[in-house]
Order: C-alpha cells, then sequence, then structure tokens
C-alpha cells in the first residue's frame, strides 16, 4: 500500500521496516533472539555515542567541515539513549508489578 500524492508530492511507500511490525499474528521467540536485538541495539547505541564524542572533538579542534554531521550524531545519539532509557524504566516497573502479585 503507497500514499497517494497530494498537490504535487510524490507518492511514498511504506518501508520493509513498517511492514514486518504489522504482522500480529507470529508467536514470540523462545531461542533468545530478541534477547540478542537488545544486546545488539545496546551496542549500537554505544557506536552512536562514541561517533558523537569523535565528531566534537573534531568540532571543537577545528577539523570538523560540516558542523551539521556533529549536530546529527549528536541529536541521534541523545535521543536513542533516552529511548532506551525509557524501555529501561518500563521493564523495571513491569518486572516491579510482577513481583508485587500475590501468588
Amino acid at each position: 500500500m503507497s500514499i497517494p500524492a497530494i498537490g504535487g508530492v510524490t507518492s511514498v511507500a511504506p518501508t520493509a521496516y513498517l511492514s514486518a511490525l504489522t504482522g500480529t499474528d507470529k508467536a514470540p521467540a523462545s531461542d533468545g533472539s530478541a534477547f540478542a536485538s537488545v544486546l545488539g541495539s545496546i551496542d549500537s547505541l554505544q557506536q552512536l555515542q562514541s561517533t558523537s564524542n569523535e565528531l566534537a572533538v573534531r568540532a571543537v579542534t577545528g577539523d570538523l567541515d560540516d558542523v551539521h554531521d556533529y549536530t546529527v550524531a549528536s541529536a541521534e545519539a541523545s535521543l536513542t539513549l533516552e529511548l532506551t532509557a525509557a524501555l529501561r524504566n518500563k521493564a523495571v516497573d513491569a518486572f516491579t508489578e510482577i513481583m508485587r502479585m500475590q501468588a
């Protein structure tokens, strides 16, 4: 399904990522791949922060040609960190709620 053109704007097709999210009939994986995916996401966060720090040093020393690169990398790392912290907080809240349940 694609979005039709509006006022001269070309249509946009959904990405494969969004198409994969619509499948709600799939059972959760029990082979640990979901946990491996979370660990991969944390590695990705560390890489984003490392890149942001490297670009910050290059900007301060004057070796960075375009400050836009640093701004984008910094915003991306910050947003990813906020999302990771929010997910962690929700997981801790869920665990706490489960521990409060009576048997």
